[in-house]
């Protein structure tokens, strides 16, 4: 299975313009001298300009003032004031801070900071020759039309083959998976290495695919097939009408689900809209996706027209994969995309009826998922436990040597036989007085005449 995804995934490269994040492999021959590169750095894209919507520059400084006082106390903000957090991630990091910010909301921060020698290790170790083999003949997949994957020996083909690598080593139960390929090459954008010791790009691709995505590109691929039924019943309860178009159709979910949850729509839509996109995925988790995708299906099959123009499979696919640029662009799509109502509790439930149905209708039980945490909040509550639990070490017991405190004789009981009370009972029938305080050994007069 994950192989034919993987061809599914290199194919479908071959539908979207150079004005996309997508590229092919007749593109290989590189742009030409004159063409330049936009502000998000492919050579010859069309987002070379703010485009419409966009916020204005003015607005653009208030966020970013923003993000650098929520970043600067991170630890009290999403103790306190994730809610803000999470609405300035629905309207867009600003692109100077994602280096700052995908760290943060992911976690890699914190796990970069507990293993600090872990990355450094991995990239001095050879890698095993069977993934090595694999990843190379990817990398000139991954963006050809970015100025950072023009050339084989650039730093970001090198660079990506260091991160993939690296994550082979770290995990080699699960291996390479092409889909990793386009992640990891969006966090290298943003996330260049720091260090020899330090790489946020290959940390925050642990925390997606094991955390945010956990059993996506592992080699059972699990959850992506447990994903699909989730979304094919949301369909059906949400959109009915389209639900029943693919179902007549034959157009199953892992036609088309794959290439955009896999590759978190880096190889299906606008860059700009991918990384705004990102930005809420990373603050609230896999409901983006699904939010994404429904919104995706919406779009292409919403309307009785669109629907009696794909009479087939081939027609249908083309639609979902061909829908007109001008209603992808980042904001009025956004806004599309935070509208459809699928809470987080909604989704879970549905994956629990997914889940029990698999287990009924498959004839071998089928590996079940590991928990997914749902964004940033439910990871920073995670860290902060494990980082509380890791503080708590026995106390180891010291041994502390005093100086023998010098014996005092004890107190002699005052010898009152044959002694007048005369004066003491004198002030007892008059109003009660106070004497003069005794002094006091830490007072100044005892100081005085101590020292």
């Amino acid at each position: 299975m994950a192989q034919a995804l993987g061809e599914d995934l290199v194919q479908s490269s071959e539908l979207q313009d150079d004005s996309s994040s997508l590229g092919s492999d007749s593109e290989l021959s590189g742009p030409g001298p004159y063409r330049q590169a936009d502000r998000y750095g492919f050579i010859g894209g069309s987002s070379a300009e703010p485009g419409p919507g966009h916020p204005p520059a003015d607005l653009i400084r208030q966020r970013e003032m923003k993000w650098v006082e929520m970043t600067s106390h991170w630890e009290k903000t999403m103790s306190r004031r994730y809610k803000k957090v999470k609405m300035q991630c629905r309207k867009g990091i600003p692109s100077a801070l994602r280096a700052r910010c995908w760290p943060l909301l992911c976690g890699a921060q914190v796990c970069q900071k507990n293993s600090p020698g872990t990355y450094q290790e991995l990239a001095e170790a050879p890698g095993d020759p069977q993934w090595m083999e694999t990843i190379g003949r990817d990398l000139h997949r991954q963006f050809p039309l970015h100025e950072m994957f023009v050339s084989p020996q650039g730093h970001g083909q090198q660079g990506l083959l260091q991160v993939l690598k690296a994550y082979t080593l770290y995990r080699p139960e699960q291996g390479y998976c092409q889909a990793q390929g386009p992640v990891a090459a969006v966090l290298l954008m943003y996330l260049p290495p720091e260090g020899s010791e330090l790489h946020p790009a290959f940390w925050c691709l642990v925390q997606i695919c094991e955390v945010y995505l956990p059993g996506y590109y592992g080699p059972h691929m699990e959850a992506v097939r447990l994903d699909a039924e989730v979304f094919m019943a949301l369909l059906r309860r949400l959109l009915p009408r389209v639900h029943k178009h693919l179902q007549q159709v034959g157009v199953g979910p892992l036609l088309y689900l794959p290439e955009w949850f896999l590759c978190l729509f880096a190889r299906s839509l606008p860059f700009p809209t991918v990384l705004r996109i990102w930005d809420a995925f990373l603050s609230e988790g896999a409901k983006v996706l699904f939010r994404v995708g429904l919104t995706l299906v919406r779009l292409a099959l919403g309307t009785a027209e669109q629907r009696m123009a794909c009479p087939g499979l081939l027609e249908t696919l083309g639609a979902l994969r061909a829908i007109p640029p001008t209603q992808l662009q980042e904001e009025v799509f956004m806004s599309q995309v935070h509208s459809v109502a699928l809470s987080e509790r909604d989704l879970q439930r549905e994956i629990r009826v997914q889940l029990a149905q698999l287990s009924k209708s498959a004839p071998e039980p089928l590996p079940r998922p590991q928990a997914r945490l749902p964004g940033a909040q439910a990871i920073f509550e995670a860290q902060q436990l494990a980082g509380a639990r890791g503080s708590a070490r026995p106390e180891v017991p010291r041994i502390v040597v005093q100086p023998p405190e010098e014996t005092t004789p004890p107190r002699r009981k005052p010898q009152t036989r044959g002694k007048t009370f005369h004066g003491l009972l004198t002030r007892s029938r008059g109003p009660p007085m106070e004497g003069a305080p005794r002094p006091h050994r830490g007072s100044a007069s005892f100081l005085d005449t101590r020292f």
